[in-house]
C-alpha cells in the first residue's frame, strides 16, 4: 500500500487491484455452487468463507471488512446489518459463560437496554459505573466478569473514559474490553491500540456518512474474531452486499468529512460556550471539559458530536430544537447534514423526569451531530433558534 497519509491510505484501501474497477463490485449471490461434497465440508469449517453462503461471508462485504480492519489496526472485521447487530453479537459472544459484566453508566439507550434488560433476562448482571472513574471499574471487575463495555466519548454527555487505563485494569483480571467507537470513527480513535479487545461501530454513522444505509462492524484481533464469529454465524446479523457497497463508498471520503466534522464541532462548541442562553457545553475539545487531557492523549481529533444545556430547561430545549432551520430535527448522527435532538423529549422522552435525572440527562440538554455545512450558517441557525426558544424572536416559517 503506497502513501502514509489518512486520505491516501483510505483511497488505497477502497480501490481494486490493478486492472480492476475503481468501484466496489457487488456480488449479489446468496449461495455458491460447490465443486464437491468435500469443499462444502471445508467451507463449513472455515472462518467467514466468502464464496459459500452470504450469511457467513461475501466478497463484497469482505472488501469493506478489510478496509475497516486496516483503519482500526485490527486483524480483521465482521460487518453486520446495523450497529445494534454489532453490539448484540459482541455482548452475547462474551456473555455466554459468565454472568457478570461491567459497563459505564452513560451509554447509547439501546446498548444500555441490551445490558440491563436483555442480558439480565439470561441472568447476566451488569454493574454500571461512571465512565471517567477508572477506580470504579477496578472495584467492580473480577475474574468472573465476562466483559467490560465502554463508549468514549459517550452518548449523549460526551464523557471521556481512559480506554488504556480501563483496559489495563481488565487485562490484569483476564477480562476483555469492548468499545463502541462510533462517535470518534477510526480516524479520531483506535481502541485496539489502547488495549481494547473489540472495537465496534454503527457504520450507519460516520463510516457510511450520508444517512442512506444501515450497518455495523466489529474489528478485533484474530483470537477475538474467532470468538465473535461463533456467535455471528448463528445470530445471522449479516450485512447485505448492496449496503456493504454503500458503506465502502462512504469510506472513500471519510478523511475529508471527519476533518470538517472536527473543525465545525470545535468552533460551534466555542461559540455555544460563550452564548448567554447556554448553561453548559459538553465537548472534549474544550479545555474545561473534565476529560480534555485524556481525550488529547487517546484521540487524533475531538469528533463531530457535542451536547449543550440551554437555560430554561425542558420547554426551552424542545422549542430551540424545533426552531432550527439548518440543523435537521432527527435521530441518528454522523451524516453530512447536522442533526439535532432534545433527549428529554425524544430519545429519553418515555422516561419520567426523575428517571432522566438518575440517567444523568438534564431537561435542557441538546445533542448535536455537527455536519459539514458552512460554519457561519450553523452558528446563525443555533443563535436564532436560541432566541426563538427564549421568546425573543418569532419563529421563521419552514421552507
Amino acid at each position: 500500500m503506497s502513501g502514509k497519509g489518512p486520505n491516501t491510505r483510505i483511497l488505497s484501501l477502497t480501490r481494486g487491484e490493478r486492472g480492476e474497477g475503481l468501484g466496489l463490485a457487488i456480488e449479489q449471490s446468496a449461495t455458491w455452487s460447490l465443486k464437491d461434497a468435500q469443499s462444502g465440508v471445508a467451507n463449513a469449517q472455515t472462518f467467514a468463507p466468502t464464496t459459500f453462503y452470504t450469511r457467513w461471508g461475501n466478497p463484497t462485504t469482505r472488501r469493506l471488512e478489510n478496509a475497516v480492519a486496516h483503519l482500526e489496526h485490527a486483524d480483521g472485521a465482521l460487518a453486520t446489518a446495523s450497529g445494534m447487530g454489532a453490539v448484540s453479537t459482541a455482548l452475547i459472544a462474551y456473555a455466554r459463560r459468565k454472568k457478570h459484566a461491567v459497563a459505564q453508566r452513560s451509554l447509547y439507550t439501546a446498548s444500555h437496554e441490551m445490558l440491563s434488560r436483555v442480558l439480565a433476562d439470561f441472568d447476566v448482571k451488569t454493574d454500571f459505573v461512571p465512565g471517567p472513574d477508572t477506580d470504579a471499574f477496578a472495584a467492580k471487575v473480577t475474574r468472573d466478569t465476562a466483559f467490560v463495555y465502554l463508549e468514549s466519548p459517550s452518548n449523549p454527555l460526551m464523557q471521556i473514559t481512559d480506554i488504556r487505563a480501563v483496559s489495563e485494569v481488565a487485562a490484569d483480571k483476564g477480562v476483555p474490553v469492548i468499545v463502541d467507537n462510533t462517535f470518534p470513527s477510526p480516524l479520531n480513535q483506535r481502541p485496539l491500540e489502547l488495549g481494547a479487545t473489540v472495537s465496534l461501530h454503527s457504520a450507519t454513522k460516520y463510516l457510511g456518512g450520508h444517512s442512506d444505509v444501515t450497518g455495523g462492524i466489529l474489528a478485533a484481533g484474530e483470537e477475538a474474531l474467532h470468538k465473535l464469529w461463533d456467535t455471528y454465524k448463528m445470530l445471522g446479523p449479516t450485512l447485505a452486499p448492496n449496503d456493504a457497497f454503500l458503506i465502502h463508498r462512504g469510506i472513500k471520503t471519510l478523511g475529508l468529512r471527519i476533518e470538517r466534522h472536527n473543525a465545525n464541532a470545535l468552533r460551534l462548541a466555542r461559540f455555544l460556550s460563550e452564548h448567554p442562553r447556554v448553561e453548559k457545553v459538553h465537548y472534549p475539545g474544550l479545555p474545561d471539559h473534565p476529560g480534555h487531557e485524556v481525550a488529547k492523549r487517546q484521540m487524533d481529533g475531538f469528533g463531530g458530536m457535542l451536547s449543550f444545556e440551554v437555560k430554561g430547561g425542558y420547554d426551552v430545549g424542545r422549542r430551540m430544537m424545533e426552531a432550527c432551520q439548518v440543523c435537521v430535527l432527527g435521530v441518528s448522527l454522523g451524516g453530512v447534514e447536522s442533526l439535532i435532538q432534545h433527549p428529554a423529549s425524544t430519545s429519553h422522552g418515555p422516561l419520567s423526569p426523575e428517571e432522566r435525572k438518575v440517567a444523568g440527562i438534564p431537561e435542557g440538554l441538546i445533542r448535536l451531530s455537527v455536519g459539514i455545512e458552512d460554519i457561519e450558517d450553523l452558528e446563525g441557525d443555533l443563535d436564532r433558534a436560541l432566541s426563538v426558544a427564549a421568546g425573543k424572536e418569532a419563529p421563521a416559517p419552514r421552507a
